[in-house]
């Protein structure tokens, strides 16, 4: 496997990589400028030359792995028998400069009814680079027509055609999910918040409905076994305050910058 297909591979499986190219040669070295190397947490696909070069490189890639704020670096190593590296010499007599681009696990975010509010939403969120989850018991609301517009942007958009108990979709989610849920009925609703409290993979859910239906639905989580912390895990309104509006549209928004926000204090 080549590294554009290793990549591929990862972004596919959802695990985080290293990409490492040389950028920059000077004298004798093991491989040309534009050569890469794809560090996993386990694995390696590509080159830049092997010996103490590519194990010191390899290092230095997982130390990035586990760094979730890690940005893109680069570093000079020197290929000569006057400047021995931690795991050996490697005497070309050249000098390497490297660049380690760290390539996160996308982030994905599932929205359950796609409606007005859904759709609108997921027109916004196909333009980022993220897994969109779409999900409806709707056929019509998922059909392709409908959703072409969302396929001109970044996000790798997955709908679930799922006529009965759409609650079983949950089972599918990435862990670390953002999960909406604006369905349009309301035991659709309170059935899906009963399964992802039971479920490890959202790393947050919002609820779309007014104070009134927060309360019947705190009532009926508590009588179907959740407890208050569980509970809290829902966040109801949803959206970024201040930005005003009933529409379909600007409720969207709101959703929208409320999520990217989010994203970015994560970050």
């Amino acid at each position: 496997m080549d590294w554009l297909r290793a990549l591929q591979h990862l972004r596919a499986t959802r695990t985080p990589a290293v990409l490492v190219t040389v950028v920059e040669v000077h004298g004798h070295a093991p491989r040309a400028a534009g050569a890469k190397l794809v560090v996993a947490p386990r694995e390696t696909w590509g080159s830049i030359g092997g010996g103490n070069l590519e194990e010191t490189a390899v290092r230095r890639a997982r130390v990035l792995l586990d760094d979730p704020d890690a940005a893109p670096a680069t570093e000079r190593h020197d290929l000569s028998d006057r400047a021995p590296g931690e795991h050996g010499v490697q005497c070309c007599g050249g000098r390497v400069m490297l660049l380690y681009e760290p390539v996160p696990v996308r982030r994905s975010v599932a929205i359950f009814g796609m409606g007005h509010v859904g759709f609108e939403l997921a027109l916004l969120l196909s333009r980022h680079d993220l897994e969109l989850h779409l999900v409806d018991s709707r056929a019509d609301q998922l059909a392709e027509a409908r959703l072409a517009p969302l396929l001109t942007g970044p996000a790798d958009v997955r709908a679930h055609r799922v006529p009965v108990l759409p609650e079983l979709v949950v089972a599918d989610l990435p862990v670390g999910t953002d999960v909406l849920v604006l369905t349009h009925d309301h035991a659709e609703d309170l059935a899906l918040l009963d399964a992802l409290l039971r479920s490890d993979a959202p790393a947050s859910i919002g609820l779309i409905g007014s104070s009134a239906k927060w309360a019947r639905f705190r009532t009926r989580l508590a009588e179907l076994g959740h407890d208050q912390d569980a509970i809290a895990r829902v966040r109801t309104p949803i959206g970024a305050p201040g930005l005003a509006g009933k529409e379909p549209a600007a409720i969207a928004l709101a959703v929208a910058v409320a999520l990217v926000r989010r994203s970015s204090h994560q970050v």
